[in-house]
């Protein structure tokens, strides 16, 4: 079994909102709503957490477990750890950004987590832009062009045996700062970690734009 948390923390400067982003209206219901929605009807979760901005534990849906974040994404994720059930030794970890989640992506991920011998797996959906490395200086001077064909955009959710995430989040506090992802502290800590596909539709919000597409393809799937 396994227990789900939810990093809904963040500020979201970028999307231009003066409330926390995960209490942002996405197509009728803040956007924290749509990934616990998705979550209840996923048969292993036996649990979920959301870690919020202090002051906001009240805007936690009904039955689940609220904490308040801390000053990093890591440290945020380390709060809702640590009020999780002890028994659940799969952890589920979700940004309430990435609203278009759905069950099954979090049952795969469960299940290729189960299959596998790593530590940790990841949603990821394969680049297809061309990515272009770049020197600081001369400015914006390209370097390199990658290989695009090993290149993958790295998404959430991630699932992580639990003893194997513990020893990652017990990383100093630098080294959590540094961290964009938790399976980036796996990897540092000698942990293994495996991607597996998802679609590019389990985008994060991050912009206006994104809100607008959230808004149409949620309302969409509302409809039928």
């Amino acid at each position: 079994m396994a227990v789900a948390l939810i990093v809904a923390a963040g500020r979201g400067e970028r999307l231009g909102s003066a409330m926390p982003k995960a209490l942002v209206p996405v197509a009728g219901r803040p956007m924290l709503e749509w990934s616990v929605a998705a979550l209840r009807e996923v048969a292993a979760v036996t649990q979920i957490v959301v870690a919020l901005p202090e002051g906001l534990l009240d805007a936690a849906p009904a039955g689940v477990v609220a904490v308040c974040g801390g000053p990093t994404r890591s440290e945020s994720v380390r709060a809702a750890l640590r009020a999780a059930a002890a028994a659940d030794e799969i952890v589920v970890v979700h940004d309430a950004a990435r609203a278009l989640v759905t069950p099954a992506l979090f049952s795969e991920a469960i299940t290729e987590l189960e299959r596998s011998g790593v530590d940790a797996v990841v949603a990821a959906a394969p680049v297809t832009d061309t990515i272009k490395q770049v020197r600081e200086s001369p400015a914006m001077r390209v370097s390199a062009t990658l290989d695009r064909s090993r290149l993958w955009a790295v998404q959430t959710p991630q699932v992580f045996r639990r003893a194997a995430l513990e020893r990652a989040l017990a990383a100093p506090a630098q080294l959590l700062a540094a961290a964009t992802d938790d399976a980036w502290l796996v990897e540092q800590a000698g942990g293994s970690v495996a991607l597996f596909a998802a679609s590019a539709e389990n985008f994060k919000i991050t912009t206006g734009l994104d809100l607008q597409l959230a808004e149409l393809l949620l309302g969409r799937r509302e409809r039928g």
